[in-house]
């Protein structure tokens, strides 16, 4: 029997190699899928670690100790060594504690530091780095305000704040220790990882940069000081987080935790890298949904080329089976020489399958995902290939199936019976509610992508295309009717080949589908495309991005300034507060800058950047400036109780970015008074954010009147506010409070019965009242919204957008300077940035830096992109178009040879018609131009079967491996890459058409067996 199975595949090899090239097919679909998985976890672990935050690298175990005034106890750096002593961490120790001796004013201390390694990470300036004992090195513009230089002697001395609170100023606390300056230095990476989260480097109160002074290990440890901070950051060096190397960094972590709870309060630990864990299983669970759903379609078309292969062969094969069903052999037999060879076939097929799927999956990687280490024969990949040869043979064996069963007679007739009846309308009506169910399950899920889910869009394309072939019949019969009246009788024998031959309709189906899954993965790679640029566009809002140490909002609107005074390219920016339930998020920004710095889209609706400036920043009365730094308030008070004490105190805000200050002025009595204090901040002069009136938390029945009768400084002497300025209630505005007129200033009376918690606030109506805001949602009625301070601020909407920079289709604009005024604490901006246009030049970054700025991080419209590019779902969508070009192969394979199997007959019917009178044009005309017409009909309605297919399941695709903030997303693909790829498609197919159903010279002899 064996030999007998070896002869017939030597006697129809051509046959035996198609199907194992089918076979192969359908494996490779069902190993690359894993394969493919696997070198995507890999890219994906890559990726997210390449564009991770340093704390997303490490792991910081920081303590408060005194190991020099308690000897003996156990040392911190061998507990918090062995706390973070991770595989493929490297450990770096620091030390620091205040100490004074250097500065001049006894508020500012400086920050001595003993960092591992600090020198090779400080860009020397004058002098050298550390090398002995007693030295220190001091940053270089410390140095310049100090005039120090290198080999000056200093002397600092441990301290801590004082204990009087109405006096914060640092006191020694120890013996004074004299130090060598050996050198000056300044930071290349400010924010690297090799300084953690500790913020050396950001602006102090005094709104200048932090320079720590550095010193040695052995002068921190025989310095005399009391308790000084303490902490090791563990960062992982590269190669250590990879996806093989996940779980156990996972048990890494937990033990961590476990040893950290031991070790109670004494020790902090703090990492990110468990986000970073989460983005990456995330961005691996979308992929591990998303990649399937390119698999499934591709399966489906091996599966129908397997089918209509094995049943043309076995067409071929009708003769032969009616002989062996004559001669009345036993079931077995008969199914055995029936499909033994087929089998066969398969199942070499499927052996090559598992090393072909892998290899084109090793090529792909190598080119998409360079430096990945692609999965080349591997066990992991091959646990689909059993079930997709199962697949493979089941359909084989359904092709076969009424050759099996048919009679002697049946088997002898040239004609066959078309299938049709409950059979073919059953299995056409299935396929259609597997389509709808799928479907109906993602609607019902959101999106879900699971169960049958995974194959909503092979089975909405494949119920597509039966409907297609279907509908093809009745119009390919009167398209026929009407060529034959009209004596066209090439198109007219055309049609008929498509309207009565199954084999054309089948072919019909499979094109359609072929060039419906080529389309779907085209369209979903474009769209996602599309997505992902449009995200990385709103979601930075301008090409480059910088993250700015923090520091108030009046500095970072100075420092920007100054360094763009033009507003060519560069703009402050920093967010608001979260408001209550449902208030939209909202980011304030220069407006005035607007038009030159923002990424602004035609998305976001048909008012234009510079009209959304000129919206956000009407004309508003001048701020209250105080002109020094000798701060001065002429008051009366009437009404003061000793029992219900309230407090009185100005904020003010350094005009030249200096900073903030709150003058405390200590509690009202009754009286006419001038208040006078100076703050530092105000030198330059400085802006009133408001006066403050704060009676006792739990006071009850406060009732107090307070007439401002000037503000001003007498350091020049010169008046912010006069009696005519603060006459005209109109002028200023209050929370808590009630303004009128008084001749001779502004009355504030309090009269609270039931207390007054927060205090009363009295500030200039320097903005718009309402404050104008350009918004996408309903502002809230009557409520306000939370602004820079969280207190609740009048708004309206000056305009309606369909969505904005960084907040997508949910948010509010509101002009940065405005809020600030409006706002009563003059305070730290909140995620403070400062965006950068496409003009800004090279050394922008540069020029910030030297307004005092700290620059933390730097992000763009590009590596926004990359990062995005970088993801699960970004990735997958490669294997979508992978399937959709062998998809567009199978179709070509299985035309070739449904043409090469029909030739004979179809030659022998037209010679038939040529005996009855048929010309030889028109002959020539029919052989030639069936199989290219069909071709065309199955393009067109591929592309329209991609198109409704995509409608319906396309929104379920992930494309984003993060949070993303809502977003105007397209729903459909561009004019140019669909198009170009589906006329490339039909071309392919056209020529594959023509070029089989060109008329070939007749052979010599014709082997009866082969098809």
């Amino acid at each position: 029997m064996m030999s007998l199975l070896l002869g017939m595949l030597r006697a129809r090899r051509g046959q035996a190699v198609t199907l194992a090239l089918l076979a192969m097919f359908a494996v490779a679909a069902a190993v690359a899928a894993p394969a493919y998985l696997q070198a995507v976890d890999r890219a994906v672990v890559a990726g997210q670690v390449a564009t991770a935050s340093p704390a997303e690298l490490s792991l910081t175990v920081q303590a408060t100790v005194n190991e020099q005034r308690e000897p003996g106890g156990v040392s911190f750096a061998d507990v918090g060594g062995a706390l973070v002593a991770v595989p493929g961490f490297t450990q770096v120790y620091a030390e620091e504690f205040a100490a004074i001796g250097i500065e001049p004013d006894p508020r500012v201390a400086s920050r001595l530091l003993y960092r591992q390694g600090a020198c090779a990470h400080l860009t020397i300036v004058t002098g050298r780095c550390l090398a002995a004992a007693g030295e220190v090195v001091v940053g270089e513009q410390t140095a310049q305000r100090l005039h120090l230089a290198a080999g000056d002697l200093i002397t600092l001395t441990y301290a801590v704040i004082s204990t009087d609170p109405t006096r914060p100023i640092y006191v020694a606390d120890g013996d004074a220790t004299p130090l060598t300056v050996a050198g000056t230095y300044r930071t290349p990476e400010p924010d690297g990882q090799y300084w953690g989260a500790h913020g050396y480097f950001r602006l102090d109160h005094t709104a200048r940069p932090g320079e720590p002074v550095f010193t040695g290990a052995e002068t921190i440890r025989t310095m005399s000081h009391g308790p000084s901070d303490v902490s090791i950051d563990a960062t992982a060096i590269p190669g250590t987080i990879t996806e093989a190397r996940l779980p156990a960094l996972r048990r890494d972590l937990a033990g961590l935790d476990a040893r950290g709870e031991n070790l109670g309060r004494a020790l902090t630990l703090t990492t990110a890298i468990p986000h970073l864990l989460d983005r990456i299983d995330r961005s691996r669970d979308l992929a591990r949904r998303s990649i399937p759903v390119g698999a499934a379609p591709l399966l489906l078309l091996a599966y129908a080329v397997i089918f209509i292969a094995a049943g043309y062969g076995t067409e071929g094969r009708r003769p032969e089976l009616a002989v062996i069903a004559l001669r009345g052999a036993r079931w077995w037999t008969r199914w055995w020489l029936t499909s033994g060879e087929s089998l066969a076939a398969l199942l070499a097929g499927g052996v090559a399958g598992c090393v072909a799927g892998q290899l084109l999956v090793a090529a792909v990687v190598a080119w998409r995902f360079p430096g990945v280490d692609p999965p080349v024969l591997g066990l992991d990949a091959l646990r689909w290939a059993p079930w997709a040869l199962l697949g493979a043979v089941v359909a084989m064996l359904a092709a076969q199936r009424r050759h099996l069963v048919s009679g002697v007679a049946d088997l002898m007739r040239r004609v066959r019976a078309q299938l049709t009846g409950w059979r073919l309308v059953t299995a056409e009506i299935v396929v259609g509610l597997l389509a709808v169910t799928a479907t109906a399950q993602l609607f019902l899920t959101g999106g879900t992508l699971s169960g049958v889910a995974l194959a909503a869009p092979a089975l909405v394309i494949v119920a597509l295309a039966v409907g297609a072939a279907r509908g093809v019949v009745p119009l390919a019969r009167v398209a026929g009717d009407r060529a034959l009246r009209r004596g066209r009788l090439g198109a007219a024998l055309a049609a008929f080949q498509l309207a009565r031959r199954p084999g054309a309709q089948r072919l019909l189906l499979l094109l359609v589908a072929a060039v419906g899954v080529l389309g779907y993965a085209v369209t979903a790679a474009d769209v996602a495309a599309r997505d992902r640029d449009l995200a990385a566009q709103i979601g930075t809002g301008a090409p480059r991005v910088l993250s700015v140490a923090p520091l108030t909002r009046q500095q970072l609107l100075h420092a920007v300034r100054a360094a763009d005074p033009a507003g060519d390219y560069a703009m402050a920016v920093a967010e608001l507060p979260a408001g209550g339930p449902g208030e939209a998020p909202k980011l304030a920004v220069d407006a005035t800058r607007l038009a030159s710095v923002a990424t602004w889209r035609d998305e976001y609706g048909d008012l234009d950047a510079a009209g959304t400036g000129r919206l956000l920043r009407p004309a508003a009365p001048a701020p209250v400036v105080v002109a020094g730094q000798d701060v001065s308030v002429d008051v009366t008070v009437k009404g003061a109780d000793a029992a219900k004490p309230v407090g009185f105190s100005v904020v003010l805000s350094s005009v030249t970015g200096r900073g903030t200050a709150v003058v405390g002025f200590g509690v009202l009595h009754d009286g006419p008074y001038t208040f006078q204090q100076r703050s530092a901040v105000c030198v330059d002069g400085c802006r009133v954010a408001g006066l403050h009136l704060t009676p006792d938390t739990t006071a009850t029945g406060v009732k107090l009147t307070v007439v401002l009768r000037a503000i001003g400084s007498i350091n020049p002497v010169a008046v912010a506010a006069g009696r005519a300025d603060l006459a005209d209630p109109s002028r200023w505005r209050s929370d808590g409070a009630t303004l009128t007129a008084a001749p001779d200033g502004l009355r504030v009376t309090l009269d609270a019965p039931e207390g007054l918690p927060h205090g009363a606030w009295v500030q200039a109506a320097d903005v718009p009242a309402p404050l104008p805001v350009v918004t996408t949602a309903a502002l809230p009625d009557g409520t306000g919204v939370a602004g820079l301070d969280g207190l609740p601020v009048q708004v309206r909407a000056a305009a309606r957008l369909t969505a904005v920079p960084r907040l997508g289709t949910r948010g509010t604009l509101v002009d940065l300077e405005y809020a600030d005024r409006a706002a009563t604490d003059a305070g730290e901006a909140k995620r403070p940035e400062v965006w950068l246009g496409a003009a800004a030049p090279p050394d922008a970054v540069a020029r910030l830096t030297a307004q005092g700025l700290v620059v933390t991080g730097d992000n763009g419209v590009a590596a926004a992109q990359a990062r995005l590019a970088a993801q699960g779902p970004a990735l997958a969508v490669w294997f979508h178009v992978l399937a959709g070009i062998l998809a567009v192969v199978l179709g070509a394979g299985g035309l070739a040879l449904v043409i090469a199997v029909d030739r004979r007959e179809r030659l022998a019917d037209l010679a038939a018609l040529r005996a009855q009178g048929l010309s030889r044009r028109a002959a020539a005309r029919t052989q030639l131009w069936t199989y290219p017409v069909l071709v065309a009909t199955s393009g067109v309605l591929g592309l329209a079967t991609a198109l409704i297919a995509w409608r319906l399941t396309g929104w379920a695709l992930p494309v984003f491996g993060e949070d993303m903030p809502g977003l105007p997303l397209p729903h459909w693909p561009g004019l140019v890459l669909v198009p170009s790829t589906w006329l490339l498609a039909v071309a392919l197919l056209t020529t594959v058409a023509v070029t089989a159903a060109r008329p070939r010279p007749a052979a010599p002899t014709v082997a009866a067996s082969r098809p």
